[in-house]
């Protein structure tokens, strides 16, 4: 269609885009790429937190290069791709689910939402990746046994896990599969409140952030805005859950394989209780709490990014669509 004097009329902008246009596979991958980003970054504060609660366990080391910071980042990798590969989506998808079935049917669920989604996703994500967890806290409070020696990678990590199962009494050592699933009650036990304190806290400061905006709709806005919130959701959840996090690591450095099957999460803690007093419980809160902080922000900001560029593309798509018809 042309204007009066023959000029053609400038095309009307695409519709806006609708977070729902996006699907679970689309979402995976924008999760994953944005945890590449932050398990890079932030591997050796995890390396400090993890040997610094391997040390009050026992684990002696020697002085170690700069390089030694980055130990286990292939671990990570290996664990934070498919980890945030699932929890992103599940709790984008589970939040909205919620919302909308609360806005029909019970307002007051609303609130819930994020605490009730964060939850249920990282259990999900937990269960699906506990072993190569298992793997990557044990490549981190490595110890070498000789100087120069190699640090087994996570494939042999978790080989000698199944390897130990031998030493189990039990007929056929059927149980000691369950060893590749090591402290998985502890890791429950910390990400479910973890992941629940996190989002309770990170999505109305979001929205406060965002609101102070005019264009909401700007990439740098929402990288600001998800970023500066997820960062004080992250220290926050971090530091209230360090205890968890101490028997977690306990758990999973434990090299006695009956030892290992009767151990539980309330006995560390007691443990850990009587032996050091509430230092003990918070050992390494600080590296947890500094790494958790940029590492939501990262994960959080890069992720809605991704998204916000796939929802732009989902819109320009469609209104092509629409026009070719007329």
């Amino acid at each position: 269609m042309e204007q009066g004097q023959g000029t053609p009329a400038a095309a009307p902008p695409p519709p806006p885009a609708t977070e729902r246009d996006i699907g679970f596979t689309e979402r995976a991958v924008a999760a994953a790429g944005a945890a590449v980003v932050s398990a890079v970054l932030v591997n050796p504060l995890d390396v400090a937190k993890t040997r610094l609660q391997a040390q009050a366990a026992g684990v002696v080391y020697s002085p170690e290069g700069i390089f030694r910071l980055w130990r286990g980042t292939g671990a990570n990798l290996a664990l934070a791709v498919p980890m945030v590969g699932i929890y992103m989506p599940c709790y984008d998808l589970l939040r909205n689910r919620i919302e909308e079935y609360s806005d029909r049917n019970c307002p007051k669920l609303r609130l819930y939402a994020p605490l009730i989604s964060g939850s249920i996703a990282r259990s999900l994500a937990c269960i699906a990746c506990s072993p190569i967890e298992l793997a990557r806290t044990r490549m981190l409070a490595f110890k070498a046994s000789n100087v120069g020696g190699k640090p087994p990678g996570m494939w042999k990590t978790l080989i000698g896990v199944l390897s130990s199962r031998q030493n189990i009494r039990s007929p056929e050592n059927v149980r000691g599969y369950h060893l590749l699933w090591t402290g998985l009650g502890a890791q429950l036990a910390r990400d479910a409140p973890y992941s629940a304190i996190c989002w309770t806290v990170l999505e109305p400061i979001r929205r406060h952030v965002t609101r102070l905006f005019s264009d909401q709709s700007n990439a740098a806005v929402i990288l600001g805005a998800n970023f500066s919130a997820g960062f004080i959701a992250g220290v926050i959840s971090a530091g209230a859950t360090c205890p968890l996090d101490v028997a977690k690591t306990r758990r999973q450095i434990e090299k006695d394989p009956e030892r290992v099957l009767s151990m539980n999460t309330r006995h560390v803690l007691l443990e850990v209780w009587r032996k050091e007093g509430l230092e003990g419980l918070f050992r390494g809160a600080g590296p947890r709490m500094a790494r958790a902080g940029p590492s939501v922000g990262i994960v959080v900001s890069s992720y809605e990014v991704m998204k916000h560029i796939m929802h732009r593309k989902h819109a320009v798509q469609t209104y092509d669509l629409l026009n070719k018809r007329d």
